[in-house]
């Protein structure tokens, strides 16, 4: 299974349309992580143009591309530009996810 990043990009305009349509939006990116498919996903900081970046394992660009034409952003026309890459992971790779903890929780531990 391969690693493919995707980037969504909006336009200004669309911000109120995409705030109707967030929770089915939401209800179908938490699908596909409890599903494994989705590993990461989220948007850009509020000092970036506006878009996300979302992180799937997939087979084929193909089948990404597919699966992403399901999210209801994508459907309602709310996604200005979107890009599928192949991401071929060097370091982190074999690593499971760390689990942050705040600095006063880690020090309390030691």
């Amino acid at each position: 299974m391969a690693t493919f990043a995707v980037t969504y990009a909006y336009s200004d305009s669309t911000s109120a349309g995409r705030d109707t349509v967030r929770p089915a939006h939401v209800e179908f990116l938490k699908a596909q992580f409890d599903g494994g498919r989705l590993l990461k996903s989220g948007p850009f900081g509020p000092e970036e143009s506006p878009g996300a970046l979302l992180i799937i394992a997939s087979d084929s660009k193909a089948d990404v591309e597919a699966l992403m034409d399901q999210d209801p952003f994508h459907q309602a026309g709310l996604i200005e530009e979107r890009t599928v890459r192949q991401w071929n992971i060097f370091f982190g790779a074999e690593a499971p996810p760390v689990a942050v903890q705040p600095a006063a929780q880690s020090a309390a531990q030691n």
